[in-house]
C-alpha cells in the first residue's frame, strides 16, 4: 500500500514525538537529588505512647522546634521548644528528652568527629518554665541527664564530668584523661567504628551510681593523616589505630558513687587478668578482651557488663552488684568462629531478659531467668531473627523483624516469651520495618520492594491493622514514568553448590538476540546484604544510566555474606577474599554462558569491602573480568583494625596466611584489564596507605592502571561536586574500557 507523502511525515513526526517522551538519566540528576525519596522524619515516641515529637526546620528562617503529633491522626497538636522563642540560640540539630520529659538537652554547634562522634555546645530547656541553661562554654561529648534530671553527666577532653541543674555545681569525676593517651567514659576509635558506641557510661536507675570505662591507649600506635587543606602548609591528623595483630587499649570498668564521690575499678577475675591469653602465639603486650556493652538491669544496683576475648569467640555477660563491686558470669555464649555483638539484651520487670543468639544455626530469640537458666528459646526455624524491637509487658508479647517470607524479604511479627500465639504483622511482600511507640500501642510501618519506593503508615501493634497511611513516594513514581528505566529483577543462581540471591538490571530495549556487556557490583563483607527486595538506590539510578548506554548490571550475594544461617555466613573466617572471589568469578563465568551477555566483556566494581573483592576478581579472575573498579579498597587486611579483621581473622601472627594469600598486593603481576583504583585521602577508616601501597606494587610490576585520589575526604568521598566528579570518572572508565 502507498501512502501519501504527507501522511508518512505526519507518522514519522509522530513517532519521534512518543520516542522523546522518555528520557535518559544523567549524572546530574542522580547526584542533584531528581530522585531524592520522600523520608518519614526522624521521630521518637512520648512516653504516653498516643504521641510523637519530630526535629521541624523552617526553611525560610533557619529556626527549629519539637513539635507533637498525635499517632491515630497525625495532626500537630503543640510545640514544646522553637528556637524562634530563645534568645540564646538561632537553632539546635538535635535533642534528648529526660526520664520523665520535663527536660530536653539541645545539641547547637556539632562538630563531627568520627563516624558517630561529636562535640556541641549543650543547653537544658526546662518545658515547664521554658528556662534555657548552658551546660558549657566549651564544647564537649555525650552530655546525659540523670535518671531525675537533677545531673548532667558528660565528657570534656576525655574526662567525666558532672554538673548539678539546681546549684550549677560542676564535679570532675576523672582527672587522668589526656589526648591520645587515656580516655574515660567516651570509646576509643575503633570501639566507636566496630561495636558501635561513644558513649561509655551509664547512670545507674536511681541515679547514684555511674558506670563506666577506662581506655589506656597509651601504647596503641598512631596513625597520621596530612591534610591539605587550603593554608600555605599542610596540617597532621593523628591518632591512635590499631591494626591487626598490634596492641589495643587496655580497657577497664569503673564505678562511681555519687554520694561519696569515689571510684573503684571492678576486679574482673582471673579470666580477664591481662596476663592470660586463648591464643597460641606470644603476645605478651596485647589487651586481652573487650567490654563492648554495659548496660543496667531494673535492679538499681546490678549492672550487665559484655566481655568478649579478643578472638571475640567467647562472650561473658556479667552481672556487676553495685553495692560491693562483686561480679558473677551469668551467661557464656561461644562459637567456633566469632560471636557477633548486638543491642537486643532486653530486662523485663522480673529481670529475666531477652537474649538472641545463632547457636542453633540460625540467629533466634532467647529468653533467660536472672539467674542465667534458660527458660525458653522464643522463636526458631532455619530463617533469622533480623531485628529486635522489644517487649509489651502488658500484651506479654515480643516484637521482631525476621526473614521468615524469604531472605530478600523482611516482616514483623509478635509472639509470646513462650513461643507460642505468632502473628506477622506485615501484609506486603518486600522490606518491611517498624518503630514502635513506647507503649507498643502502635507502630509505623516503613516498606519497600523492587517496585514500590518507601511508604510509611501507621498500624496497630496488637493486630497489625493499618489505621492511615503517613507518607508515600507516589510523586516519584511519576517522575520516573518519564525516564527509560528498568526493572530490577531478583532470582538466584546456582554457584559452588549454593542457591545465591541476584538482582540484575538490563537495557530498557533488552533484545535477547543481542549481546550485552555486563557489569557486575557487590559488596560481599561478612553478614552483609545487597540483593534485597527493596527499591532503588542512588546507585541503582546510575545503574539505569549505564543500562541505557547498552550494559546489563547485575549482583550476586556469595558465601560469607548474611541472613541465610551461620554457617553461610561464617565460613569465611580465616579466609577473607577466597570463597566470596570464588563465588564472584563463578557467577560472572556462569552468566557469561548465557547467550545475551558477551563473556569477553565483564567488568566488576566494588566500595571499601567491595573494593578488595574487585581487585582480587581482576587478579585471580584474571581470564573473567576484564575491567574492575576499587574505591577504597582494602588491599591487606594488615592495614584494617583489630576489631574487625580479627573477628573474621585472628591476628596476622596466628593467620599469616590467611592474610597474605588473599591480599591483592600479591597478585599484582596477575592482571590483565584495565583496572581503576580510588581512594579518599583523610580516609580515617581504610587508610589511604592501602592503594598507595597497591599502587607501589603495580608499578614495580610494570602493570598499567588508572586511578585517583581525592584530597582530604574520608570514606565516603563526598562533598559539593565530589560524588558527580566520582562518578563521571568511574562512567567514562567503564564507557572507553568495557
Amino acid at each position: 500500500m502507498k501512502f501519501p507523502k504527507i501522511l508518512v511525515a505526519f507518522i514519522v513526526a509522530t513517532s519521534s514525538v512518543l520516542t522523546a517522551q522518555k528520557k535518559e538519566v544523567s549524572l546530574e540528576e542522580i547526584w542533584s537529588g531528581t530522585f531524592r525519596e520522600e523520608r518519614l522524619q526522624s521521630l521518637q515516641s512520648l512516653n504516653n505512647g498516643e504521641e510523637y515529637v519530630v526535629l521541624n526546620r523552617d526553611r525560610e528562617t533557619g529556626n527549629t522546634s519539637i513539635d507533637v503529633y498525635s499517632y491515630k491522626t497525625g495532626e500537630k497538636t503543640r510545640t514544646l521548644v522553637n528556637s524562634a522563642d530563645l534568645d540564646e540560640i538561632s537553632s539546635f540539630q538535635a535533642f534528648k528528652f529526660s526520664e520523665n520529659e520535663d527536660k530536653i538537652l539541645l545539641s547547637t554547634q556539632v562538630e563531627p568527629i568520627y563516624r558517630r562522634s561529636s562535640r556541641e555546645i549543650f543547653y537544658v530547656y526546662e518545658v515547664s518554665s521554658k528556662k534555657l541553661t548552658k551546660i558549657s562554654d566549651q564544647k564537649i561529648q555525650e552530655a546525659s541527664f540523670s535518671p531525675d534530671a537533677s545531673k548532667v553527666a558528660y565528657v570534656f577532653e576525655n574526662n567525666i564530668y558532672i554538673q548539678d541543674l539546681k546549684s550549677g555545681e560542676i564535679k570532675q569525676i576523672t582527672s587522668d584523661g589526656e589526648i591520645n593517651s587515656v580516655i574515660n567514659g567516651i570509646t576509643d576509635w575503633v570501639y566507636e567504628e566496630e561495636f558501635s558506641f561513644v558513649k561509655a557510661f551509664a547512670w545507674n536507675p536511681n541515679g547514684g551510681k555511674l558506670a563506666y570505662l577506662r581506655f589506656d591507649e597509651s601504647e596503641v600506635p598512631e596513625f597520621s593523616m596530612d591534610m591539605f587543606g587550603k593554608d600555605l602548609y599542610p596540617s597532621q591528623h593523628v591518632f591512635k589505630y590499631p591494626k591487626a595483630g598490634e596492641s589495643n587499649s587496655k580497657v577497664s570498668l569503673h564505678m562511681y558513687d555519687v554520694e561519696s564521690e569515689s571510684s573503684e575499678e571492678i576486679d574482673l577475675g582471673d579470666k580477664y587478668d591481662m596476663a592470660s591469653m586463648d591464643s597460641e602465639v606470644e603476645t605478651e603486650d596485647f589487651t586481652d578482651f573487650y567490654i563492648p556493652r554495659i548496660k543496667w538491669t531494673n535492679d538499681p544496683m546490678l549492672l550487665s557488663v559484655q566481655f568478649l576475648n579478643r578472638h571475640q569467640n567467647d562472650l561473658d555477660l556479667i552481672f556487676v552488684d553495685a553495692e560491693d563491686n562483686e561480679t558473677e558470669v551469668i551467661l557464656e555464649e561461644t562459637d567456633k568462629a566469632y560471636v557477633d555483638i548486638t543491642d537486643n539484651l532486653t530486662f523485663l520487670k522480673d529481670n529475666s531478659f531477652i537474649w538472641t543468639s545463632e547457636k542453633d544455626g540460625y540467629n533466634h530469640i532467647y529468653h533467660y531467668d536472672e539467674d542465667g537458666e534458660l527458660l525458653n528459646q522464643v522463636t526458631s526455624g532455619n530463617w533469622e531473627v533480623t531485628s529486635y524491637y522489644g517487649y509489651d509487658p502488658r500484651a506479654d508479647r515480643i516484637y521482631y523483624q525476621s526473614t521468615e517470607n524469604g531472605s530478600v524479604n523482611r516482616d514483623v511479627y509478635s509472639i509470646r516469651p513462650n513461643g507460642k500465639s505468632k502473628k506477622r504483622l506485615t501484609e506486603r511482600t518486600g522490606m518491611n520495618s517498624a518503630d514502635f511507640s513506647a507503649d507498643y500501642t502502635y507502630f509505623i510501618n516503613s516498606f519497600t520492594n523492587t517496585n514500590t519506593p518507601h511508604i510509611y503508615s501507621l498500624h496497630r501493634a496488637k493486630d497489625g491493622k493499618q489505621v492511615r497511611e503517613i507518607k508515600n513516594n507516589n510523586e516519584l513514581l511519576k517522575k520516573v514514568e518519564d525516564y527509560e528505566f528498568s526493572p530490577k529483577e531478583i532470582s538466584t543462581i546456582e554457584i559452588n553448590g549454593n542457591e545465591l540471591n541476584m538482582w540484575m538490571i538490563k537495557p530498557s530495549n533488552f533484545d535477547e538476540n543481542k549481546k550485552y556487556p555486563l557489569l557486575m557490583f557487590q559488596y560481599s563483607g561478612p553478614g552483609s546484604q545487597s540483593v534485597s527486595n527493596s527499591y532503588f538506590s542512588t546507585n541503582d539510578y546510575w545503574y539505569q544510566l549505564l543500562a541505557n548506554k547498552g550494559y546489563i548490571i547485575a549482583c550476586v550475594d556469595g558465601r560469607g555474606t548474611g541472613f541465610k544461617g551461620a554457617e553461610f555466613k561464617k565460613v569465611t573466617y580465616q579466609e577473607l577474599g577466597k570463597y566470596e572471589v570464588e563465588d564472584q568469578i563463578s557467577a560472572a563465568q556462569k552468566l557469561g554462558e548465557r547467550s545475551y551477555i558477551d563473556k569477553e566483556r565483564i567488568g566488576i566494581w566494588g566500595w571499601s569491602y567491595g573494593g578488595f573483592m574487585s581487585s582480587n576478581a581482576i587478579l585471580k579472575g584474571n581470564d573473567t573480568f576484564s575491567l574492575a573498579i576499587a574505591v577504597a579498597p582494602v588491599t591487606s587486611w594488615r592495614f584494617y583494625d583489630t576489631v574487625y579483621t580479627e573477628r573474621y581473622m585472628r591476628t596476622p601472627q596466628e593467620n599469616a596466611s590467611g592474610y597474605d594469600e588473599n591480599s591483592p598486593l600479591n597478585h599484582v603481576e596477575k592482571l590483565k584489564g584495565d583496572y581503576l583504583i580510588i581512594h579518599g585521602g583523610g580516609d580515617d577508616n581504610v587508610h589511604l596507605q592501602n592503594t598507595m601501597r597497591m599502587v607501589e606494587e603495580l608499578i614495580q610490576a610494570n602493570k598499567q592502571f588508572d586511578w585517583a585520589i581525592y584530597p582530604d575526604k574520608n570514606h565516603g568521598i563526598y562533598g559539593g561536586n565530589t560524588r558527580l566528579h566520582l562518578y563521571t570518572k568511574m562512567t567514562n572508565f567503564i564507557l572507553e574500557n568495557l
